[in-house]
């Protein structure tokens, strides 16, 4: 007897590729955005942190919703990509991505800049005594050594990604095959009769997933702590 079924099946496989096409797309742009807030001081900081955090205390519904507004075929930013380029978001898996993307984000800037504060400043303050330019600094110094909360912040996210359901119902609809993550499959299968035991391995395979990706998470973070501190 098969473990899941073709569908259940797709579903896993299409959570994992919604999720990893969210924090390969993220990633850099929380990078950025760490390296921004945790090093510099300019007016309306406090606005844009804001901004970036967001996501975390606004409902995962109303997420979608802003996203269903601007990034649909009649919203503003989403209706020039289809007129002018053809780029329909709703209703696809690029949009589940797009939305796990979002609620995802702040994961990845908060781990990553508690790395960036507590880089010892004195190390940048030399290498520029030494004729290193800002670039040459950042990959040099800052992104070795922002690594653990990096690698931390991008996993914890990944398995967040994975189990966002608010934000992905209401931008891109549930559609088994093309929107149907792992968690709109569990509530597909809970809104069935005889569903409770697809909805229970499917649960089951949520709870292992996000279970590896903190153990990995910590060994990952600890382990180029450790990597770090021999250099």
């Amino acid at each position: 007897m098969e473990l899941l079924t073709p569908m259940e099946t797709t579903a896993l496989l299409l959570s994992l590729r919604v999720a990893g096409v969210a924090i390969a797309l993220g990633l850099p742009v929380a990078v950025l955005a760490a390296w921004v807030l945790g090093r510099y001081s300019f007016p309306g900081k406090t606005l844009v942190d804001g901004l970036v955090h967001l996501p975390l205390v606004l409902p995962p519904v109303v997420t979608g919703y802003i996203l269903l507004v601007t990034m649909g075929t009649k919203g503003v930013v989403g209706g020039w990509l289809y007129q002018t380029f053809g780029i329909k978001l709703i209703f696809t898996a690029e949009g589940a991505s797009l939305a796990v993307a979002v609620t995802s984000f702040p994961l990845m800037v908060r781990a990553i800049r508690l790395s960036v504060e507590a880089i010892d400043s004195g190390l940048e303050a030399a290498a520029r005594t030494l004729g290193a330019g800002p670039v040459d600094r950042f990959f040099t110094i800052l992104l070795p050594l922002m690594a653990p909360g990096l690698l931390s912040g991008a996993i914890v996210a990944f398995a967040a990604a994975m189990g966002e359901f608010g934000a992905v119902i209401t931008f891109v609809s549930n559609i088994p095959g093309k929107t149907q993550t792992l968690p709109l499959a569990i509530y597909a299968a809970t809104q069935e009769p005889g569903g409770d035991a697809v909805a229970a391995r499917l649960a089951a395979i949520s709870f292992g997933v996000a279970l590896m990706a903190l153990m990995l998470s910590e060994f990952l973070a600890n382990r180029v702590r450790r990597l770090i501190g021999q250099v």
